[in-house]
């Protein structure tokens, strides 16, 4: 029989091969980084832990000002980011929008691909997108489950789902979050609790969506900290994360993201 120091350095090969194997999977699919610009009054505000009501305009080392043209110069300084995931909190709100300020963005940067959470409550209300811009149907938004069957159909599956959960509850029509076939290809989980935390991500729960995805891709929102965190999300198949803080922070600096960013 072998001997155990024997069987373990056997195990450990064994282990260490699937996670070689695992990762070189990963980085074959790639890993997206995606900047986020929260609006709330005519500026980027800094979020925490979905508390909008208390968000004020951000302080941030990338801009001179809270301006969102300038923040998103800020973050593009950090890696050529194609995508920007952009929340209109008024619109969310139902207190208006960001007409003008959305405009702005896809004038400066027409090469990025905007990522619009506006408050869609149906399929129609997206219809109307400025130029450059994919819509998010956030769940906590969604009238009911036809409606993304509706947008689904509107925009030929190019559209982008949020399922929104705080305190471990989803946000929502239920239906939403239980009728998987309904969902387009890119799916975010959206942990509203965490955002702005430093909590970390839900790990288990996004590895859960993966399994449930079937395929789709997934993406992380909230409690996005550092580099270690973009190497869990990405061995457990996460295509990419929502990311603010840790961008501003600095927990996320130039280097690491290049080292993930596809």
């Amino acid at each position: 029989m072998p001997s155990r120091g024997f069987r373990d350095l056997a195990l450990y090969r064994i282990i260490a091969g699937h996670v070689v194997q695992r990762n070189l999977l990963a980085a074959v699919r790639g890993f997206s980084i995606i900047p986020v610009l929260d609006l709330k009054h005519g500026k980027v505000v800094r979020a925490r832990a979905g508390d909008r009501a208390n968000y004020r305009p951000i302080v941030t080392p990338l801009s001179p000002t809270s301006e969102a043209v300038d923040v998103l110069r800020g973050l593009r300084s950090l890696a050529p980011f194609s995508t920007v995931y952009v929340a209109d909190l008024d619109a969310i709100a139902g207190e208006g929008g960001h007409g003008g300020v959305l405009q702005a963005l896809a004038a400066a940067a027409p090469e990025v691909e905007f990522w619009l959470d506006g408050g869609f409550a149906t399929a129609g209300a997206a219809r109307d997108l400025p130029a450059g811009a994919t819509a998010v149907f956030g769940s906590e938004s969604l009238a009911s489950a036809e409606e993304l069957v509706a947008a689904n159909r509107l925009r030929q599956g190019k559209l982008v789902l949020s399922l929104d959960y705080r305190g471990g509850g989803f946000m929502g029509p239920v239906e939403i979050e239980r009728r998987r076939e309904i969902w387009p290809s890119r799916v975010i989980l959206m942990t509203l609790d965490r955002v702005g935390t430093g909590a970390g991500p839900d790990l288990d729960a996004l590895a859960a969506l993966v399994e449930r995805a079937q395929g789709r891709a997934v993406f992380a929102a909230g409690g996005v900290r550092c580099e270690d965190d973009l190497a869990r999300l990405q061995a457990i198949g996460v295509a990419g994360v929502l990311v603010a803080t840790a961008l501003h922070d600095g927990r996320l600096p130039a280097a690491a993201i290049a080292r993930f960013h596809r």
